[in-house]
């Protein structure tokens, strides 16, 4: 195995894929943005421009609400028998499976992601959640009510309308089908901001979706900035719900101009700084491969990254060994090499940030075990980093650092290690590693987080809702909660006269 800091590169391998599409799509149609503005997207591997991408603002936004608006009021879509909006759906899905690996390779370009990753989990999985939703869009059913006079009363569930979905940049794929798929089959119409870092796939599933049938407005894609396009969205008085996930720090802007334009519905998928807890019994090799998972993966760009790693006190030297042993064999490199384990940070700005951090955490005294420098000379990439002796008033122990920055830190009992884990602003999620199961039954109740993994973490599942407590938001992801997020309830109620029953 290849140690840290010369993965090889695979490019002779595998061709970097031609750029297909790079306008914004509206109403059915690839078009240019409003102002005629473009802006690049950044290769991580290199810091070289991909393409430039048209960039939209207020404008564009303005363009695609009011296709969609139109869609919704007067198209199709809403209007199909769910089971005729499953049968598209389905086809979407076979078009994506048709085409993953031009769709894998596009998030590896743009995002730095594992190539490998993609093609085996990312891709097929938005494909499964459209699938997913496919299947519910016929089972979507009010209720009878039983009223306590005489009145006879019904519930719809109807879809919400317009809905506008701003997507991160740390999962392009995933989260956009996270978000389009539920509202695709509630019969909702929708505008996709992908991040201005990300914004490949996006117009690539555009394409596609055009393709599978879906009618003109029902999907439209806007790409460009936060404070511009996402701002606009989040502003706008004819969508009526926004959907995003991001940092907290966006969250409250996005949540304030839905409550000071139309009270539009919001949910929200925020920060998370999620802790992971060992308990003396765990098996050591196990607690360490979920650790370093847990603050790896995805080079640690995950809302859910096991950022603060407790080990109770008598194995707590022996996971350390592990732990940097495990660290210092991570194969860094080009994420289109097979042998690849962790690709660049997603663009300059990251990597930096995630450099700060690290000075941040060397500055308040905490002990660098390995890791904390870049490991090459072009791109942006990063060694693992470890920090033991850390204080839970520092920085790193508090602040979502979305990069491969693990911070360790010990406890001698069951409630310290509660009090420690619940000990932040976020509460997103939380791991236990313990073969115990009143110590696992004790503390999954007690920790405040939206999902709990137990001896085992990232245990993701389109059935499972997943999303947030605290500052972490509000609204699940996956499972039918999803979907009834994009539905609203409308109750219906007329007298009855001389029935025998009420």
């Amino acid at each position: 195995m290849a140690s840290q800091g010369n993965g090889s590169s695979d490019e002779s391998i595998f061709k970097t894929p031609t750029i297909k599409f790079t306008k914004l799509f509206i109403n059915g149609e690839f078009v240019d943005s409003v102002s005629g503005k473009t802006f690049e997207t950044i290769d991580p591997r290199n810091g070289e421009v991909i393409a430039r991408i048209a960039e939209g603002d207020k404008g564009d936004i303005d363009v695609a609400v009011k296709a969609a608006r139109h869609a919704f009021d007067h198209g199709p879509w809403p209007r199909l028998p769910g089971v005729a909006r499953a049968r598209i759906m389905h086809k979407f899905a076979d078009l994506i499976e048709e085409n993953v690996e031009e769709l894998a390779a596009l998030d590896t370009v743009d995002a730095g992601k594992l190539f490998s990753a993609g093609k085996a989990l990312d891709i097929p999985h938005v494909a499964s959640l459209l699938r997913y939703y496919a299947g519910a869009a016929d089972k979507i059913h009010g209720e009878v009510l039983k009223m306590s006079r005489e009145l006879q009363g019904y519930t719809l569930l109807e879809p919400i309308g317009v809905v506008g979905h701003i997507v991160p940049w740390n999962f392009p794929s995933t989260i956009f089908f996270m978000k389009v798929a539920p509202a695709l089959a509630a019969g909702c119409t929708m505008i996709v901001k992908p991040a201005e870092q990300t914004p490949l796939s996006a117009l690539y599933y555009a394409h596609l979706s055009k393709l599978a049938g879906i009618p003109d407005g029902v999907i439209n894609v806007v790409t460009g900035f936060g404070p511009t396009a996402g701002a606009a969205l989040s502003c706008h008085m004819d969508v009526d719900k926004v959907s995003f996930t991001g940092s907290t720090e966006v969250g409250h802007k996005v949540m304030k101009a839905a409550a000071e334009s139309n009270l539009k519905q919001v949910s929200l998928e925020l920060g998370g700084k999620s802790p992971l807890l060992i308990f003396d019994d765990a098996d050591v090799d196990k607690a360490a491969e979920l650790a370093l998972l847990g603050v790896l993966y995805n080079k640690g760009e995950i809302c859910v990254a096991s950022s603060r790693v407790f080990v109770q006190e008598g194995i707590y030297d022996e996971l350390v060994k592990k732990l940097i042993e495990k660290a210092k064999n991570c194969v860094i490199g080009d994420p289109f090499d097979s042998k690849t384990q962790l690709g660049p940070q997603v663009d300059k700005q990251q990597f930096e940030k995630i450099l700060s951090y690290i000075e941040h955490g060397k500055g308040e005294g905490a002990t660098l075990l390995t890791g904390g420098k870049p490991s090459r000379n072009k791109g942006y990439f990063l060694q693992p980093t470890i920090f033991s002796d850390v204080k839970e008033d520092m920085l790193i122990a508090k602040d979502e650092i979305f990069g491969p920055v693990m911070s360790l830190m010990k406890f001698k009992t069951i409630d310290e290690a509660i009090k420690c884990a619940n000990n932040t602003r976020y509460g997103l999620a939380a791991g236990i590693v313990t073969k115990n199961l009143d110590v696992a039954n004790t503390v999954s109740r007690s920790i405040r987080a939206g999902i709990i993994w137990i001896n085992c973490y990232f245990a993701f599942d389109n059935d499972c809702p997943y999303g947030g407590y605290k500052m972490s938001g509000f609204g699940r992801d996956f499972g039918i909660e999803a979907l009834h997020k994009f539905l609203q309830v409308k109750s219906v109620v007329t007298p009855i006269y001389n029935s025998p029953w009420l």
